[in-house]
């Protein structure tokens, strides 16, 4: 009942709270799209498609290819255009992908609930609260002007309590989690900050942030928002590391009673050592994943040498991100295992009183 009332808690804070701040931004009138199905090409650069929803359901009509190539029976999504002199022109604007990411997303649900039962369950919500917290407080935020960098480390934490205590229970050893991502998170921002600035990267790196920079009314901290996506994008391995780190201490004290506060540290250090290992791999697999279009796009252009490809702001800032995180990562491993051995040693972990 515990869990379900701090879901039921959680949920209600993200949605009613006062922290909320919605961005006031003029921006143009959305184009009218709707659904349909493509019937058959008419000729090279346009296909006939029936519309499936909206105000011109069953309607046919005769479509500008744009910049994708559907087949027969393939649903799209159609801009509708009305022009001054009452014309009408139509353009295939994109395909329609959602049913099969639905589909996916009940997969991925399923296979939750089967494997991890009801801590699976709990970190799915857990998962919603995330996507709550993204949508209605950090992005918000940023968009109205606030600093990035704070609203990016409130919204973590924001993220951190309620899919730790969601997906682990409430524990002291969840709660030692909690506080060693906490210190860690603060670790990365500090250092995200600091080498942001000496390697003089202005957050235009990429080509969605340079749109951001000529969005009409929009007011942005580019630099501000680079920390900000390095912050969380930390969080999400750091939490992963910091509830292992922790549950390692405290079994080791479940199994031998007369271990110390310095001798579990040291032993819990061994095994946080070893996931070290493995994990900032991941996390440089990772960000490399990602951004393989853009080394493959370097490689290809002319064949620079190293020094000039590295020194390259795009290049740079993937390196940064990468090198952070994993520093902020490396941190969490001695300073959860020194909280939990604290914890471990002078509470009472297995029940805690709300």
């Amino acid at each position: 009942m515990k869990k379900f009332l701090l879901i039921f808690i959680g949920l209600g804070f993200l949605v009613f709270s006062p922290l909320q701040v919605f961005a006031q931004i003029q921006t143009p009138p959305p184009e009218e799209r709707h659904e349909a199905k493509v019937l058959r090409i008419v000729e090279e650069g346009q296909v006939e498609a029936q519309v499936l929803e909206g105000s011109l359901k069953d309607k046919k009509v005769v479509t500008q290819k744009g910049g994708i190539i559907p087949t027969v029976g393939d649903k799209i999504s159609i801009t509708h255009i009305k022009n001054i002199d009452g014309s009408e022109q139509f353009y295939v604007a994109d395909f329609i992908r959602l049913n099969s990411i639905y589909f996916l997303a009940i997969a991925f649900l399923i296979a939750v609930i089967v494997v991890g039962g009801i801590k699976g369950l709990s970190s799915f919500i857990g998962l919603i609260i995330s996507f709550i917290v993204l949508i209605k407080y950090i992005i918000p935020k940023i968009v109205a002007g606030a600093d990035p960098v704070f609203v990016a480390v409130s919204g973590s934490l924001m993220i951190m309590i309620a899919t730790l205590y969601l997906a682990h229970g409430l524990s002291r050893r969840t709660t030692a989690a909690v506080l060693g991502t906490f210190f860690s998170l603060i670790i990365t921002a500090v250092l995200a900050s600091v080498f942001v600035s000496l390697s003089k990267l202005s957050g235009m790196a990429s080509e969605q942030a340079s749109f951001l920079s000529m969005f009409p009314g929009m007011q942005v901290n580019l630099k501000g928002i680079l920390l900000g996506g390095i912050i969380i994008g930390a969080l999400g391995v750091l939490d992963d590391i910091t509830i292992s780190q922790s549950a390692c201490v405290f079994e080791l004290k479940d199994a031998n009673k007369s271990l110390g506060v310095k001798e579990l540290w040291i032993r819990g250090l061994r095994i946080g050592r070893e996931h070290i290992a493995s994990l900032v791999n991941t996390l440089v697999l990772a960000y490399a994943g990602a951004s393989l279009p853009l080394l493959l796009l370097f490689t290809l252009n002319g064949g620079e040498p190293l020094n000039v490809l590295l020194n390259r702001e795009m290049i740079a800032t993937e390196i940064v991100r990468t090198l952070v995180g994993s520093i902020g990562l490396v941190a969490a491993v001695p300073i959860t295992t020194a909280i939990a051995a604290f914890m471990s040693n002078y509470a009472n972990y297995k029940k805690i009183n709300i």
